[in-house]
Order: structure tokens, then C-alpha cells, then sequence
């Protein structure tokens, strides 16, 4: 791989002075391009490399065409040909992930491999920042892969297009294949190049890159499944958040990345009793904190303050989707609810007046409590592997289903009034657990993406974590132990009064 870059070089790749307002980033691509060219020369010299691709690139798309013979005769034989063209859009995705699996190794060899190799120092001794390093980098990782897969796909597709087959697809379908293979290699490519820069061995690397590409060949697999069922409009949201994925990865690369670490670090330790005693110092807060009272005052007071910018995020999703839901309603005319199904009026005071009587038996509290505390769990669990976005959705999609009944037709018989009724007593509660809950969990998330500049990602991500643990306890739990209670005690018998029963 590369191993050195002369001063004179990053002279001359200097942008002109007659470009002011773009000098900056210009001056920084150019720079990176430097060592993106160095590095692709000698990813193309390397044969450990390029057989791998080059087999890929030819030699699969040819076994697939004969699988798809296979198929198609198979399903000709058994009557049932209409599935081939279910089948085909199937294997030109395929034939363009396996070679870009193999940026998954390019990408673990950019940083931690050459430092195996002590060939990585006269690399980093460089006048290149760190933010052209990395560009540079992370470009030369995902070319040679991305290139194969391109040419991959133009071979099976033209092997489909000019054989027996004679397919014909649709341009959309390419374009939606071949974005979505340009996105899942800088998704591989970017989260490789954060593990290569944060690891100390090829083997932890190795080991970590199982993150990536479990997770990744899943989705292959829901990407086929949705174009078997005829739904490829949800290829394009999947291509929106592998999109956003990879800006996300690319900024968390750029903010942990350092040379100096890199060099530094010779060993990945692990220190529980360090990581404790900052979960311990986090939980408890200020000093000043001697009771509950004052650690509610000066502990959780702050930890609030701390994720408001998550709750600011959750509460305008929640926002967005109930407007979303209700906008939706004008489009989905056949999911419409008229006046005339409205059941009579004695029917809905009879459930509601069951409903109160189970009540008393104590059953509602603990199921109600129960699914909204797991739905709560389940945001701040899944906001750790998904950069918080998960936990914002998990929050809001519930309000999106809410603002398309609240606009439904049939709400005008039912009323208005015993609507907010039936929501607002205990929604009183449950929505402010909700938004402090999702919000501390949409900030740990998002928190490897901006750590904070005077403290290491693994000490910030604890202080966060018991940050979440904090205010899950002390503020999100009661609310929703308070609002169960209330949705099942309160709110049907004040929907009982407004009805008039």
C-alpha cells in the first residue's frame, strides 16, 4: 500500500488563488485525491486483491446467467412462467453486492493493516490533515470494488438483454439497482474505515467487520423480498436511509479519526472499573446532590438539559407524523371510515362501560404500563444500532396512525369532543415520557456521529448512557406508570360524561 507523499506534490495540487470561496474544500479534495490515486495504483498491483474481483466481476455474472436459465426453464416446465419476471430483477442486485463485500477488505487494510506493516507512518508525517486522509482513504476503498460491481451488472444485464432470455428492463430498475449498490458499498466502505481507524489489530477489525456485513447482506435479502412482492417503491426509502447512513458514518469517520491515536494506541484494553466509575459519578450527578429531592434538582434537572436537543427532534417528528397521517387520509380513499359505519351510540357506551368494570380488576394498568414501557426499551435499544434513528421513529410512527383516524370522516359522528376525551387525560403523561425517553435515546445514539471535542467517544457514550438510565428512571417510568393509571381508572369514565351515559 501507499507509503509515502512528497511535500512538492501537495504544492502543486494547490488551487489557484483566483478561487477564493472554494479554495478550502477544493485545496482538501485535491489533496485527498493524492492519496486516493496512490493508493488505488497499488490496490490494482496487489493480486491478493484483484483476483478476488476480478473473479467476481466475471466469472459470477456468467454462473448467474446459467442459474437464471435454470430457473427460467423451471418455471416454463412447471407453468408458471409468469414468475421469471419476478425473478430476474432478483440477481443483478446480487451480482453487484459480492464484489463490493470485498471493499470490506481494502477498507479493514486502510489504517490498521498498514500500521501492521509499519508502513504507515511516513504516510501520516505528511502535511495532509486528518480530514484528507481519511477522504482519501475512504475513496480508494470503495473504487475497485464499486467499479466491478458496475461492470458485474452491465454484464449480467447484457447477457439477459442479448441471450435467450431477451429481458428488457425497466430504466427504473436499473437505476434503483445501481444506486442502491453505490450506497451499500460507501455504507461497508465508511463503517470499515471507522472500525480500521479505532482498531489496533487486523484481527479485531476482522472480527468487527461482522457488523457490517451481517446487517448489510439482511437487507439484500429484504430488498429481494420486496421486489418478489411487487413493492419496489420502498427501494427508494431504503436508498434515502442507506443515504442518510452513510452521512452519518462518513462524519463520525471524520470526527474520531486522529493520527496521533493511531499511532499512540498499541493494544485495545478494556478497564470495567474506570467505565463503572464514570457510569457511578454520571448517575449521581452534581456533588451537591445528598437526597432525592436535591439529585432530582441538580442531577436530573441537567441530564434534561443535556438531551433536550434529542427531545426537540422527537417532539417534531411526533409533529410531522400526526400532520403526515392526516394528509395521508386524502390519499387513501378505499381506508376511508364513513358516518354511516358508525355503530350506534348505545354500543360504543356499553364497551366503554365494560371497559371500566375490567378496570377494577387491575389488569389494564399492568398491560397498558407494560407495552409502553417495552415500546420505550425497545426505542433506547434499537437508537444504539441505528444512530437514534430508530427511537424517533418508534416515538412518532403511533402519532402518524393517530392523525390518519383523527381524520377520518367517521370522527364527525363519534365527536370531537369525546376524542380528546378518550386521549388527552392520560396523554397527558404518556406523550412527555415518551419525547424525555425517545429524546435520551435519539441523543446516545447519534452521540458516535459529534462526540464532544474534550473527552474520548467511549466516556461520552457512558455519561450518556447513564444519562438515559437516569431519566428513563426518574422522570419516563413514573409518567407512564401514572398515565396507565389514569387511561384506565380516568379516561372511560370521563369519555362515559361526555357521551352522556
Amino acid at each position: 500500500m501507499a507509503t509515502t507523499l512528497d511535500a512538492p506534490k501537495l504544492k502543486t495540487a494547490a488551487p489557484s488563488l483566483s478561487f477564493p470561496l472554494h479554495s478550502n474544500w477544493l485545496r482538501t479534495l485535491q489533496n485527498a485525491l493524492i492519496v486516493t490515486r496512490r493508493e488505488v495504483r497499488d490496490s490494482f498491483r496487489d493480486w491478493r486483491i484483484m483476483v478476488p474481483i476480478f473473479l467476481l466481476t466475471l466469472c459470477f455474472p456468467l454462473l448467474a446467467q446459467g442459474m437464471t436459465e435454470l430457473f427460467a426453464n423451471f418455471f416454463i416446465a412447471n407453468g408458471a412462467e409468469p414468475m421469471i419476471d419476478v425473478f430476474l430483477p432478483l440477481l443483478p442486485m446480487i451480482v453487484g453486492f459480492f464484489p463490493i463485500s470485498i471493499s470490506l477488505v481494502i477498507a479493514l487494510e486502510t489504517f490498521v493493516g498498514e500500521k501492521e506493516r509499519r508502513s504507515l507512518e511516513p504516510l501520516l508525517s505528511t502535511p495532509l490533515t486528518n480530514l484528507e486522509l481519511y477522504i482519501g482513504k475512504t475513496l480508494a476503498a470503495v473504487i475497485p470494488p464499486l467499479l466491478a460491481a458496475y461492470v458485474g451488472i452491465g454484464i449480467y444485464l447484457g447477457a439477459l438483454i442479448f441471450g435467450a432470455q431477451q429481458w428488457r428492463p425497466q430504466a427504473e430498475l436499473v437505476i434503483q439497482i445501481v444506486l442502491l449498490t453505490t450506497a451499500q458499498a460507501l455504507v461497508m466502505v465508511t463503517g470499515s474505515v471507522v472500525v480500521s481507524s479505532q482498531t489496533t489489530s487486523t484481527r479485531a477489525s476482522n472480527l468487527l467487520a461482522s457488523f457490517i456485513i451481517i446487517p448489510m447482506s439482511l437487507l439484500v435479502i429484504v430488498e429481494g423480498l420486496i421486489m418478489v412482492n411487487d413493492m419496489r417503491h420502498l427501494l427508494w426509502w431504503i436508498l434515502v436511509a442507506l443515504i442518510i447512513a452513510d452521512v452519518l458514518l462518513f462524519r463520525m469517520g471524520a470526527r474520531l479519526f486522529n493520527r496521533e491515536e493511531l499511532l499512540g494506541r498499541t493494544i485495545d484494553s478494556i478497564n470495567l472499573k474506570w467505565a463503572w466509575q464514570i457510569l457511578l459519578s454520571q448517575l449521581r450527578g452534581d456533588k451537591r446532590a445528598k437526597g432525592v429531592l436535591s439529585w432530582y434538582r441538580y442531577s436530573v434537572l441537567k441530564a434534561l438539559r443535556d438531551s433536550r436537543d434529542g427531545m426537540l427532534v422527537v417532539s417534531f417528528s411526533i409533529v410531522a407524523m400526526l400532520v403526515a397521517g392526516m394528509i395521508a387520509t386524502h390519499f387513501a380513499p378505499d381506508w376511508r371510515l364513513t358516518p354511516e359505519m358508525m355503530t350506534q351510540q348505545p354500543d360504543v357506551m356499553q364497551n366503554f362501560t365494560q371497559f371500566a368494570a375490567l378496570s377494577e380488576m387491575g389488569f389494564g394498568v399492568r398491560y397498558i404500563f407494560g407495552q409502553n414501557l417495552r415500546v420505550l426499551i425497545g426505542a433506547a435499544m434499537l437508537a444504539i444500532f441505528t444512530f437514534g434513528v430508530m427511537s424517533i421513529f418508534l416515538a412518532s410512527f403511533t402519532f402518524g396512525v393517530l392523525g390518519f383516524l383523527l381524520a377520518q370522516p367517521i370522527m364527525s359522528a363519534i365527536g370531537y369532543d369525546t376524542v380528546l376525551a378518550a386521549l388527552l387525560p392520560h396523554a397527558i403523561f404518556e406523550v412527555p415520557a415518551l419525547i424525555i425517553g425517545a429524546g435520551v435515546a435519539t441523543r446516545l445514539g447519534a452521540l458516535v456521529t459529534s462526540p464532544p471535542k474534550d473527552m474520548g467517544v467511549w466516556e461520552a457514550w457512558l455519561r450518556a448512557f447513564a444519562d438515559m438510565l437516569k431519566l428513563l428512571v426518574a422522570v419516563a417510568v413514573p409518567l407512564l406508570a401514572i398515565g396507565a393509571v389514569v387511561e384506565v381508572y380516568v379516561t372511560p369514565r370521563i369519555v362515559l360524561m361526555t357521551i352522556g351515559s
